[in-house]
C-alpha cells in the first residue's frame, strides 16, 4: 500500500475500457496534468474491435489487449465495472496477469486524501472524494465523485463505490462489493464480498457475501448472480 497525495504521478498511461468509467478516468488524468501532473495519456485499450481506431473524448482507442504487451513501458488502469457486471474489473485484472508495478493509481486533484490513509495500485478516485483518517483502500478500487469514507474504513480489492455514497467509521467493504449511488452505511458495519447495495439504501446491519440488499433500511432482495469461478479466484 502507498499513501496518496505525495505527487500527481506521471509517465505513459493506458486506460483499459472505453465506457463511462474510462472516460471519467481520462478527465481525472487531464485535471491532474492541469495541476502539475505529467501523465501522457496514450489512449484506450478495449476488447471490442468495433471501437478500435476511433476517437473517444479526444483520445484514441488503440486496439485490444495486445497493446498492453507492445507498450510495456506504459502504466495501466482497468476502467470497468457497472451495476450489471460489477465484478468485471476483477476478472480482467486476473486475465491480464500484469505485474503490480504496471498499475497506476489516479486521484483527482479535488479529492481530499488524509496523510494517514492509503491506496493500493490500480485505484481511481474521482472528483471531491474524501478520505478522512486512517482509511485503507485496496487494489483496483473505483471510487466515484463525492464519496465520503470516514475514520478507519477498510475497502477491499476491486470494490466499487458509486457517487455520493457515505460510510460511517470503521466500516469494512469486502472484496469486489458494490455500493450504489447515495448509499449510506452505518458505523461498524460490514459489506460482504461480492455483495451489492442498491442506490439510496441505508445500511444498518451487516450484509452477507454474495447478496443484494436495498431500501431504507436496507433489506435482502436476493442472492447476487456471481459467476462460480470468481469466489474461488478471490480465495473466498
Amino acid at each position: 500500500m502507498r499513501c496518496a497525495g505525495a505527487d500527481s504521478g506521471g509517465g505513459d498511461l493506458l486506460l483499459m475500457g472505453v465506457g463511462g468509467f474510462g472516460r471519467e478516468t481520462a478527465q481525472a488524468v487531464h485535471a491532474l496534468n492541469e495541476s502539475g501532473g505529467a501523465w501522457r495519456l496514450l489512449g484506450y485499450v478495449d476488447d471490442d474491435p468495433r471501437r478500435h481506431g476511433t476517437i473517444v473524448a479526444g483520445a484514441a482507442v488503440l486496439g485490444g489487449r495486445d497493446v498492453l504487451r507492445r507498450r510495456s513501458e506504459a502504466s495501466v488502469v482497468v476502467c470497468a465495472g457497472r451495476p450489471s457486471d460489477y465484478v468485471s474489473r476483477m476478472r480482467i485484472v486476473s486475465e491480464l496477469g500484469l505485474p503490480t508495478e504496471r498499475y497506476a493509481t489516479i486521484v483527482h486533484p479535488s479529492a481530499a486524501v488524509s496523510a494517514s490513509s492509503s491506496l493500493g495500485p490500480g485505484c481511481v478516485l474521482l472528483a471531491h472524494v474524501v478520505l478522512t483518517a486512517a482509511v485503507r483502500v485496496g487494489a483496483h478500487v473505483a471510487i466515484m465523485p463525492h464519496v465520503t469514507l470516514t475514520h478507519d474504513d477498510v475497502i477491499g480489492d476491486f470494490a466499487t463505490i458509486a457517487s455520493g455514497a457515505r460510510l460511517g467509521g470503521e466500516v469494512r467493504v469486502e472484496r469486489a462489493a458494490y455500493l450504489g449511488a447515495g448509499a449510506a452505511i452505518g458505523e461498524n458495519r460490514t459489506i460482504g464480498a461480492f455483495a451489492l447495495v442498491g442506490m439510496g439504501s441505508v445500511v444498518t446491519r451487516d450484509i452477507p457475501p454474495c447478496e443484494i440488499w436495498a431500501g431504507v433500511p436496507a433489506r435482502r432482495l436476493r442472492a447476487a448472480d456471481i459467476p462460480h469461478d470468481l469466489p474461488r479466484m478471490a480465495g473466498q
